[in-house]
């Protein structure tokens, strides 16, 4: 797994004239360190640029907006500090002006009730309000802090910046992604329908390979290929290959080695997959290992051509930075109504399991043989906090929509074949009717990990619609 990209945060620093300026010079000397404490850059002016660095008048907007536009492509989101009131028009200025369309913090340093004095009343939390009320009427979208006002050496504003991080990896991760869809739907799975072209509309494009070609080219392949042979080299040291023979490891590694050549040479980023049943008629192995690899080392790959399912993958794994998985919302679990068991075949990443090894696909094995289906990764999914999320077109609207919210795998017992957990969920049954009634999928994309409330965030950004279930504060 990748180690987590430095952030970089263009940074307002508002001020008006007849509040307390000296905590302009503060303000902006404290976000800078608590941003440098994080390990992230910021791209601020300096006193040498404006009175304290800060924003007020329109010159110094401009100033600003040119600063960031010098940075565009480091910049991740915009933080808005109010160290006292601040100058509404000289912000939302500078944001317009600068041309970025990246997520904006707004945060509000409060009073101490025990100093209010006029040499240091901050009435940051009234200036918020005009802020907010500016960036509504510019068409600037905008985040909040948990509380209206907050100090910038606080612990809520150390996991509003870490939330904050997490929007605008995905925010970002999305811009002009593109997605590879390898195969045809399968006709037995008209769930995993979806439109291309209202995706489009979100900057989000698929480029597609026939599995026809993928065969082809893998028929063109020697045995002795460099990049067959390193892939080998790699399955082997991913997962125990005890009993699978090596003829079915020699066709995985020569998969692996098409599609990675494919998705570098069209610049895809991440990739949906066919499965059932033409890869184990035509080609005699499951895909499941390559794509568990793929997923293991942050690119999800997704089954059965689901690009929505990938896509919501992604959007966790970028939050998270941590690998995600697709399952099958599957089973109930005995009588409790907040557990069920999430399953697939399966090509989670090795990430997700406790122990795991290769096996064969014993769903489909009577109908086309063991001998074709070798390459699972089967195992019991480990215990721990995490995240689901489920993305879609809805395409009678015209628009994307989903849901997200956390959940846990537990340490239940479960006694059943693939890769399989069970998972906790709260009010699990106001979700699953929500699914139904909306006519969601039964695949959801899973995460290790606490990010479905930047998840939320980042799809309202999008454009989306989302729900955030069981349900938000705020």
């Amino acid at each position: 797994m990748a180690a987590q990209r430095t952030m970089t945060f263009g940074v307002v620093v508002g001020n008006r004239g007849f509040f307390p300026d000296h905590l302009a010079k503060t303000g902006r000397e404290e976000i800078i360190s608590v941003l440098e404490k994080a390990g992230a850059k910021a791209v601020v002016l300096g006193p040498e640029d404006s009175k304290y660095g800060a924003v007020e008048t329109y010159a110094e907007a401009q100033k600003c907006a040119e600063l960031f536009k010098k940075h565009a492509e480091d910049i991740d989101g915009i933080i808005v500090t109010l160290p006292n009131f601040g100058e509404e028009r000289g912000i939302v200025d500078a944001i317009r002006l600068s041309g970025l369309k990246v997520p904006v913090l707004v945060q509000a340093t409060p009073d101490r009730s025990d100093n209010m004095t006029i040499a240091v009343r901050r009435d940051s939390f009234c200036g918020k309000m005009s802020c907010c009320n500016n960036m509504m009427q510019y068409g600037i979208n905008y985040s909040l802090t948990t509380l209206h006002t907050e100090s910038l050496s606080s612990e809520e504003f150390t996991a509003d910046l870490e939330w904050f991080s997490q929007v605008c990896r995905i925010v970002k991760g999305l811009k002009n992604l593109r997605i590879g869809a390898i195969g045809a739907r399968p006709t037995a799975f008209n769930t995993v329908r979806y439109s291309e072209r209202i995706l489009e509309t979100s900057g989000i494009s698929i480029e597609t390979l026939d599995l026809s070609e993928v065969f082809g080219r893998i028929n063109k392949m020697k045995d002795n290929d460099d990049a067959a042979q390193a892939k080998l080299a790699k399955i082997k040291s991913y997962v125990s290959t005890a009993g699978i023979p090596e003829e079915a490891l020699l066709k995985m590694s020569k998969l692996g080695a098409v599609i990675d050549g494919w998705m570098k040479q069209t610049h895809v980023t991440i990739s949906a997959v066919q499965c059932w049943t033409s890869m184990e008629e035509y080609f005699g192995v499951v895909p499941c290992t390559i794509m568990s690899m793929m997923s293991n080392d942050l690119i999800p790959s997704a089954c059965e051509v689901d690009v929505p399912g990938t896509l919501s993958m992604y959007m966790l794994a970028l939050a998270s930075g941590t690998p995600s998985a697709l399952l099958d919302w599957n089973n109930n679990y005995g009588s409790d109504p907040n557990k069920c068991v999430c399953f697939h075949c399966s090509n989670l990443p090795k990430h997700f399991f406790k122990d795991v090894k290769m096996d064969y696909q014993e769903i489909i094995a009577g109908t086309v043989g063991k001998l074709n289906t070798f390459g699972t990764c089967v195992g019991r999914v480990k215990s721990g906090a995490m995240s689901y999320a489920r993305y879609s077109t809805d395409d009678r609207r015209g628009v994307v929509r989903g849901y997200t919210g956390p959940g846990k795998f537990t340490d239940d017992p479960l006694d059943t074949f693939g890769g399989a957990g069970v998972a906790e969920i709260p009010q699990l049954q106001k979700l699953l009717k929500y699914i139904c009634r909306e006519g969601f999928e039964h695949h959801v994309a899973a995460n290790f990990s606490d990010v479905s409330k930047a998840i939320h965030e980042a799809a309202r950004y999008m454009g989306w619609e989302s729900l955030h279930h069981p349900g938000l504060d705020d």
